[in-house]
This record gives structure tokens, sequence and C-alpha cells, in this order.
């Protein structure tokens, strides 16, 4: 496809799955029986993605407790009271605590991303958790033996890892999910919290060679969960340009949801650089109404009209499950969304003649 569409990650959970969570996590499952539960979503994600014709594939996060948990899978040293994340709607999630360290990934995406592989010959993308969301496990009022700086060199090999591995396993790219780096911006205006999550993603990005960084991309929003989002009410133009200076060749932006694309158009056209691609969200996995391939080419065309071609491409505006839980989307929406993004993106080309 001349313009190049993803997937963001997550993908609803079949019904059998959750159940087997809750399951598990009562100890009344086997974690064997756990497992073939999760390769038989993993393979029906597969199949039923690659039906859409998407012509780079995911796992749907099938296996993982949440987009920003599965580091912490048997981790020692985590108490239950960490940062509470409030949405629109009311709910919340929060994040353990880190009380002792050193810090160490309990799992890595890798493992994900090799089981997805067996079941598919197509390009295979990775998710994984960026370090800025995990630096929140740490307390404001410290570890005794165990300073803030050491945690975050700790962290920072461990993301480095976590990103390695899944390059050297095949992934056709890897995604960083930053969620928060909008939700910094409501924690704190002055942008402070924001240039430190980036100052820190860029410690391990640095690491990449250009080559390397070619296949990394980094993913926004304004969290989407329960079909409630955490900060599309902070201004897009506040995040944008501080984004932008993360040292990726990819970046994933919501859009569908936004209020008034166009500015925001205007803002990544004015600070993205010439070698970075901008996927653009043409899918908002919160509206419960399919979106036409007609709508998606339109969304496309527009944001062609303020970016090059060659650098633009599509994707869902955030995953449709980011925690195993969230069952407000049915996988039958998902994709059908997914199916109407890779129709319409494949208009939109057609029409520009690309």
């Amino acid at each position: 496809m001349p313009i190049p569409t993803e997937p963001i990650g997550s993908v609803p959970r079949p019904e059998n799955l959750r159940d087997g969570i809750a399951e598990l996590a009562a100890g009344t499952l086997d974690p064997a029986d756990y497992e073939l539960l999760v390769d038989q979503a993993v393979a029906d994600t597969i199949k039923r993605m690659q039906a859409t014709g998407s012509p780079v594939l995911t796992d749907g996060e099938q296996g993982k407790p949440s987009f920003v948990g599965y580091p912490l899978h048997g981790v020692a040293g985590l108490a239950p009271d960490g940062a509470v994340i409030p949405f629109a709607d009311g709910h919340t999630r929060q994040l353990p605590r880190l009380t002792e360290g050193p810090f160490r990934y309990g799992a890595h995406a890798a493992t994900y991303l090799v089981a997805a592989q067996r079941h598919t010959g197509h390009p295979v993308k990775q998710a994984v958790i960026a370090p800025s969301a995990l630096s929140l496990l740490y307390p404001a009022d410290g570890i005794e033996g165990y300073p803030r700086e050491e945690f975050l060199a700790d962290l920072a090999d461990e993301s480095e890892q976590d990103i390695r591995r899944c390059l050297d396993a095949g992934a056709a790219s890897v995604q960083l999910d930053f969620t928060e780096g909008r939700l910094s911006l409501k924690l704190d205006p002055s942008g402070g919290l924001l240039r430190s999550f980036v100052e820190l993603n860029n410690t391990v990005l640095d690491r990449f060679s250009a080559a390397e960084r070619a296949r990394l991309g980094v993913h926004t929003c304004p969290g989407g969960d329960q079909d409630s989002v955490h900060s599309l009410d902070v201004d897009y133009a506040e995040l944008l340009p501080e984004l932008l200076t993360l040292n990726v060749g990819s970046f994933y932006l919501q859009l569908a949801s936004e209020p008034d694309p166009a500015r925001v158009l205007r803002v990544v056209a004015e600070h993205s650089r010439d070698d970075q691609r901008i996927f653009v969200g043409v899918t908002d996995p919160i509206d419960p109404r399919v979106e036409t391939a007609e709508e998606v080419r339109d969304r496309v065309l527009q944001a062609a009209s303020y970016l090059p071609v060659e650098r633009l491409g599509t994707c869902d505006d955030c995953g449709f499950a980011p925690f195993a839980d969230d069952a407000s989307t049915s996988r039958d929406t998902a994709f059908a969304k997914i199916e109407a993004r890779v129709r319409g993106t494949q208009l939109a080309a057609d029409q520009l003649g690309v």
C-alpha cells in the first residue's frame, strides 16, 4: 500500500479469555490452560486482522494484562497504592508503587511478538511501554537506599533491552506507547514534567542507531479506556512541539477524535522534521459507530493537504482495549474499524495517485 497503515495495538479480548484472566487471578484456572486461551485468542486476532487486508499485524495485546503493566509481571517490591489516573467519566486506573530496588522488568514485549509470529508470515509490529510511564512507579518521597537517579538509570537499561529484543526478534516496527505525554500537561501545565518525560525517553532512544530508530515510533493519545479519556481537554498544541523532538522515525497521532484536526495538522506541519513519518488517526475506537471507508479517505486527504504524502501514514487513534478487562468495544466493531481504515487509506492513495 503506497500510504502505510498500521494498527496501534490492543484489540478487545474474547469473553472466554477475560473470564480466564479472572479465574487465573482467583487461582481457579491452571496457568497452562490460561496460556492455551491466550494462544487461541492471538491466533484468532491474527487471522481476523489479516482478513481486513492490514499489511502490518499485531497480536492485539491479548496476553498483556495492560499496555503499561506487562513488564511488572512477577516483579517483587510493588505496593498497590501508586499513581492514580482519573478518566473523564469518573473511573480511575492505578499504577503500583515501587518499594525497593533494583528495578528489573519481569517480562519483555518480545515474548508476545514471538508468540504472534508463530501464527503468520506477515509483518508484525510490537508495542512497548515508554520508560516515562514506568517512571511514575517511583514514589515522591523516595526509597531508602535506592535514589531516584539510580532507579532511572536502571529503568533506561531495562527499556532499552525491551525495545532491542523486539528489533532482534524481527519486529516490523516497535511502537513506544506515550499516552502519559498529554496527561503530564494536565498534571503540570508548566511543561516541566513533559520535558522530563521526553528527556528520559530520548536517553533510551539515543542508544539506538539511525537505522534502528527508523523502525521505532511513538504513539500518543488522550487515553482511551472504557469509552473515556483522561486528557482530551489538554491542548494538543502544547504537546506536539515537544513530542516531535523524540528521536524516532514515526509518530502515531490520535486525530479522528480531535475537535479541530486541521489546527493539529498545522502544528504538526510546522514542527515535524522531513525524516519523520506521521501516522494520523483516522478511526476513533471510543466512537461505537464504524467509520465508512469514504470518511477515512477524506481524513487522509485532509492530512495530505498539510503533510507530504510520502511522509504520511494512517492508524487508529489508540488501542481498542488497552486494559485486559475493557469490554466497552466488541471485537467485531474493532475489526470493522480496522477494515475501514485499510480500505479508506487505499481509496485516498488511489485519489492522490500514489
